[in-house]
């Protein structure tokens, strides 16, 4: 009996300095930064079997700066087999304004699914980068811009009315109502999917330089939904070219108050543009 109870007492001390050292050792080691528990709160979502997860915690990357394993990951999410995620990493990229990873999202905006293509697209008018209004374009006309090699598939879904209504309003695209349209327009949006998006790429194509898409805008100043006509006319009033002034003119007759409204404010103003460029042409008097 007296051996039984000495080999248990042994056990208990030896468990008891088991524990001492166990406890020991950890007070020695380093209590983990903020930044340390960060990135492992990042880490493990990252490298989460769920897609959700995935994409939330790739697309929060977004937030830091000048931070290039952020920029590493997300530019790694650009190959993951979840449309989700591969958004999730071109739209981070753009928001953290990764230069370096322009060539990484050109490539994304040949990606099968199109919430990829408008992701990479908004990052590339990010970084300056004028490739992306290629996407915005193709949405408008449901046309390629001249010599751009949109896939075909992609093509098929941008003139499709009901693949289009799928981007909705967190595809990429994000549509926000403009002030001068007002409540009218947002009756109007609960019964048209459609229009909402093509005037969102028509508001993204009042900065793009190329004259291709200053002829696609007044092209949609008589298009059949009055709220893509009003889109257009207020981005061709921002593009401030001259050259598009007859192509708003007759909208100053649109049945349309929005339209109308935009319209004559648009006329103003190309107008002052036109007769400055006409000034500035003039030769100087001696």
């Amino acid at each position: 009996m007296r051996t039984i109870i000495a080999a248990v007492k042994g056990s208990v001390t030896t468990l008891t300095g088991i524990l001492f050292m166990i406890l020991a050792s950890s007070a020695a080691l380093p209590a983990q930064t903020p930044q340390e528990t960060a990135w492992k709160i990042l880490e493990d979502g990252i490298k989460s079997d769920k897609t959700d997860q995935r994409s939330t915690a790739v697309r929060v990357l977004g937030l830091t700066h000048h931070d290039r394993k952020a920029e590493s990951y997300a530019r790694n999410a650009l190959g993951d087999d979840k449309p989700e995620v591969r958004a999730a990493g071109a739209t981070a990229l753009g928001q953290m304004g990764a230069k370096s990873s322009e060539k990484e999202l050109e490539k994304a905006m040949s990606d099968k699914e199109n919430q990829v293509v408008l992701a990479a697209a908004q990052s590339l008018l990010l970084l300056k980068n004028n490739g992306g209004y290629d996407a915005y374009y193709a949405i408008l006309t449901g046309q390629r811009k001249a010599g751009k090699s949109l896939l075909s598939q992609q093509m098929d879904q941008f003139n499709s009315p009901k693949k289009i209504a799928q981007f909705g309003f967190e595809e990429g695209i994000g549509f926000i109502p403009f002030a001068s349209i007002g409540w009218s327009a947002i009756k109007a949006l609960t019964k048209d999917d459609v229009s909402p998006v093509r005037a969102a790429a028509a508001k993204a194509l009042a900065n793009d330089p190329d004259p291709a898409s200053g002829q696609a805008l007044a092209q949609a100043v008589t298009d059949k939904s009055w709220i893509v006509r009003v889109a257009a006319v207020e981005s061709i009033a921002k593009r401030g070219d001259p050259s598009l002034l007859d192509s708003v003119v007759p909208a100053m007759s649109d049945e349309k108050d929005p339209v109308r409204y935009a319209a004559a404010a648009t006329v103003l103003r190309l107008s002052e543009a036109a007769a400055a460029e006409k000034r500035h042409k003039e030769p100087k008097k001696e």
